[in-house]
């Protein structure tokens, strides 16, 4: 396997604290020339669902690179940390399902290993701080082109931690799925694919009794009318005209939301 030139990061640190810094030092203590990507350091503490879906969404979009996700709430515990090797992509991580569903948005899971040789790591390990200590590093090794059987043995994919699918169900005039994100606009993003809009009318109601619009920008609503679209991640979602479709929903990420012809 060949370098890369870039790595990815994304994480529930925050802004706040030096933990991103630090493993932005760890990175180029190692690899410094090759340059990071931050997708966000925003996802909410522990949601493992939340950083699997940013990422997958995301990793796609971006150069070949390894993509370092930490969104780990099992740190020190017996959680294995993994690289997963994929058409378009590394992946290093915890064992959590954070890394799943952006490796199959690169083309699949080819190779898996456990980051278990110490030499990759920095120093003594914290047994909090596996984002410094432990992933960055790897992610940076890998980056100048080790090869992931220097990192561990060979895992079984198979037997890899994975997220539960989100809930989808489409019937004659109507949507019921799970809400997978909430933007920092209040757009709500439902796991269904936008394709399956095509089967619905223009005039809606979501949740039972909210009146929507089917449309394709957010102009298609009037000011304050909700608005059921494809987002551009291929995802359905709703939205409001110059509000927050999040408030008037009253949901949050888990949620089944219902979208029906009226």
């Amino acid at each position: 396997m060949g370098g890369f030139g870039w790595i990815s990061l994304t994480t529930d640190y925050g802004t706040f604290d030096g933990f991103v810094a630090a493993c932005h030092g760890a990175i180029a203590r190692i690899a410094p020339d090759v340059r990071v990507i931050d997708v966000t350091h925003h996802v909410p503490p522990a949601d493992v669902s939340r950083g699997a879906t940013v990422l997958a969404q995301t990793a796609p979009h971006l150069p070949p690179s390894v993509h370092c996700a930490v969104v780990d709430p099992g740190v020190g515990t017996a959680r294995r940390g993994i690289a997963i090797a994929s058409p378009n992509g590394v992946l290093v991580g915890p064992d959590n399902g954070v890394l799943i569903w952006a490796a199959e948005a690169l083309g699949g899971i080819d190779e898996v290993v456990e980051l278990a040789n110490k030499d990759w790591s920095s120093g003594d390990v914290s047994r909090t701080f596996h984002g410094r200590d432990v992933f960055a590093p790897a992610a940076a090794r890998i980056a100048l082109g080790a090869p992931l059987s220097e990192a561990g043995p060979t895992l079984d994919q198979e037997k890899l931690v994975r997220l539960p699918d989100p809930v989808v169900a489409v019937g004659d005039g109507w949507i019921e799925a799970e809400v997978t994100a909430v933007d920092r606009f209040g757009n709500v993003q439902l796991a269904a694919g936008g394709p399956t809009l095509t089967g619905l009318g223009t005039d809606l109601l979501v949740s039972g009794n909210v009146r929507a619009r089917r449309g394709t920008t957010f102009q298609d609503a009037d000011a304050g009318e909700l608005l059921v679209y494809e987002d551009s991640a291929g995802r359905v979602a709703v939205a409001v005209n110059g509000g927050r479709a999040v408030v008037v929903l009253s949901v949050r990420p888990g949620d089944l939301v219902r979208i029906a012809e009226r």
